[in-house]
């Protein structure tokens, strides 16, 4: 299985990422970014590529691969709908619309967020950029789409954000995760639990296109 990732320097593209590696039925990882991830390993791949709108250059290296995780966002907090949808829809539709015309065998796995509104009428901005950015998803010819609602990720296995904020906030936090895990099974993972199964979604499939929070289980 050969697999591409997106947003490979942040914390769940990250997470993702290692666990490709780690994966013996994926033969090859090839990562597309604004930054290089600093890992070196036999199966990997790097692109450093600014423009994500604009693909054009590197079509050529993105052909034949099974999967895709797109784990590339940002936090919506001082952004205008405007920015936001740039990056969240924007990037996104550029990103898959290319990949599709030259696989259209993929598998195209969707970092969303728990929340997202699929109506895109809600009164919440950044729900209704990633309702918008699911359904546009789906509608594109790919063997198979899935979009995965994560709600609160717990970093892990030298996991960190690259938001100071977040990272202070992941620390406080950690030390509560077991009671969090206890208390709202249904809305705590890891990112090692959300890496391995958005590997197993691509491998296997899923029962529905929509993977809530509850259904992050290995």
């Amino acid at each position: 299985m050969k697999v591409i990732v997106f947003g490979a320097t942040g914390m769940i593209g990250r997470s993702v990422l290692q666990e490709c590696l780690l994966d013996a039925e994926i033969d090859a990882v090839l990562t597309v970014g604004r930054s290089v991830t600093g890992l070196q390993h036999e199966k990997l791949k790097e692109i450093l590529h600014k423009d994500l709108l604009d693909l054009a250059a590197i079509e050529g290296n993105l052909a034949g691969y099974d999967a895709c995780f797109f784990c590339l966002g940002v936090s919506s907090a001082g952004m205008n709908e405007r920015e936001y949808q740039q990056v969240t829809y924007d990037i996104t539709m550029a990103v898959a619309q290319t990949l599709v015309k030259l696989n259209t065998k993929m598998t195209f796995i969707y970092v969303s967020g728990s929340g997202a509104d699929s109506t895109e009428q809600g009164r919440v901005m950044w729900a209704r950029v990633k309702g918008k950015t699911e359904n546009a998803l789906l509608r594109l010819p790919f063997k198979a789409a899935y979009m995965i609602r994560p709600a609160y990720i717990q970093p892990c296995g030298g996991i960190v954000s690259r938001t100071r904020l977040y990272r202070l906030l992941y620390s406080g936090l950690g030390i509560l995760y077991p009671i969090l895990k206890r208390l709202f099974p249904q809305y705590v993972t890891t990112t090692e639990i959300l890496g391995r199964t958005m590997i197993k979604v691509a491998k296997q499939g899923a029962q529905t296109s929509i993977i809530e929070s509850k259904d992050i289980l290995l």
